[in-house]
């Protein structure tokens, strides 16, 4: 679903001639309705006395919130309202499953062996993902060629509805002890807090919020950048991204081995220093060659952040507790992100969307993430000791 779907929406939003702007902010602002509307979550599950009901139903309702742009794609010209109600419903169905879809599959694996299967799957979704891209791809590069650019793409989020309907019956496959919700809190806001304070995560989870602001100044214009300045074809924007899958495929079994011999608190630590440049380096070189390079250090810088990110939640938030934290910590992030557009988006309006706007863009993700490290201070100190 998101190889042929969710990966080429900004793409989208540029081949039918709304705007970079348009492009950038629809990356990035859809998500926190979707985290505004995920809030719901513990209440549902606890109404349905289920969290596989919960996650089945919102996953089959994300898959459907495709159906618009791919008719759009179909007939030829869409508008810029219907691309925004589709992704805001896609985003709040598919953020509405991760809180019941994390505190269920913690029951589903057992602790000992997390990490390792939590790797293995990760190599398994980025191999699905990598496959699925290179058929958006070569198949958007083809469809331009011959003047049916936009009828493609109904192609492709047709194709990503269906996949994300197959992958909605296989969760309803999946058991659920009974009792499960009973067994979890549902938290009041200042339990929350005292939930991520127990457990430790406070600084951690600033460090990811500002990180996630700072990043999103930057981040939704990459694929702009791409196809302006750059002037990548179809195939090589594809070739890009699958660069970064490939490195976070090869990289997860020796990340999975380093946080079970060193701790994940050394995999956060080097893969959110590994971050920091990323964005100027993008204005070194237009080379194709430097630009494959870049991406599979970006790749495996990201594939450590991320996959430490997703083991900090398991290891510091109670099985009870993590619903309702998670709820809130994305509607957190959802607005950082939110808000690191919003600054994008205007510095690049006020610089008239120039290539110079680019790098000023780049620079200032650049000192934002610098400057988010200072949460991670005594977790990288005690990395490094």
């Amino acid at each position: 679903m998101v190889g042929l779907g969710e990966t080429y929406i900004a793409a989208f939003v540029l081949a039918a001639g709304l705007g970079e702007v348009a492009s950038g902010l629809i990356a990035t602002l859809p998500p926190l309705a979707g985290a505004v509307f995920q809030l719901v979550t513990p209440f549902a599950v606890r109404h349905l006395h289920s969290y596989r009901r919960w996650v089945v139903a919102c996953a089959a309702l994300q898959g459907i919130a495709l159906a618009p742009l791919a008719f759009g794609g179909w007939r030829g010209q869409i508008g810029l309202a219907t691309v925004a109600f589709a992704t805001v419903a896609y985003w709040s169905f598919g953020m509405a499953t991760g809180p019941a879809w994390n505190a269920w599959v913690t029951t589903l694996v057992p602790p000992e062996i997390r990490k390792r299967f939590f790797a293995r799957r990760a190599r398994l979704c980025h191999t699905a993902l990598f496959a699925s891209m290179l058929v958006g791809g070569l198949s958007l590069q083809w469809g331009k060629e011959r003047g049916r650019e936009l009828a493609l793409y109904a192609l492709l989020f047709l194709g990503a509805l269906l996949a994300r309907l197959v992958s909605a019956r296989f969760l309803a496959r999946q058991g659920e002890a009974p009792g499960l919700v009973g067994e979890h809190r549902a938290l009041a806001a200042h339990g929350v807090r005292a939930a991520i304070r127990g457990a430790g995560s406070g600084r951690v989870l600033a460090y990811l919020l500002t990180m996630s602001a700072t990043v999103n100044i930057a981040a939704p214009y990459f694929t702009p950048y791409m196809f302006g300045p750059l002037g990548l074809s179809y195939a090589r924007f594809m070739a890009l991204i699958a660069t970064a899958l490939l490195a976070r495929i090869a990289i997860m079994p020796y990340f999975a081995a380093l946080a079970e011999r060193r701790g994940t608190r050394v995999l956060l630590g080097w893969g959110a220093l590994a971050i920091v440049p990323l964005p100027v380096l993008w204005l070194v070189s237009d080379r194709f060659l430097y630009l494959i390079a870049l991406q599979a250090f970006a790749g495996t810088a990201w594939a450590a952040l991320e996959f430490a990110t997703m083991l900090s939640f398991f290891e510091g938030i109670e099985d009870r507790d993590r619903a309702r934290v998670l709820s809130a910590f994305n509607l957190a992030n959802a607005s950082a992100v939110a808000i690191g557009a919003l600054i994008g988006s205007q510095i690049f309006t006020f610089m008239e969307r120039t290539h110079e706007a680019y790098a000023v863009l780049f620079a200032f993700s650049v000192a934002g993430r610098l400057a988010s490290l200072w949460w991670l201070r005594y977790e990288m100190g005690g990395a490094r000791a």
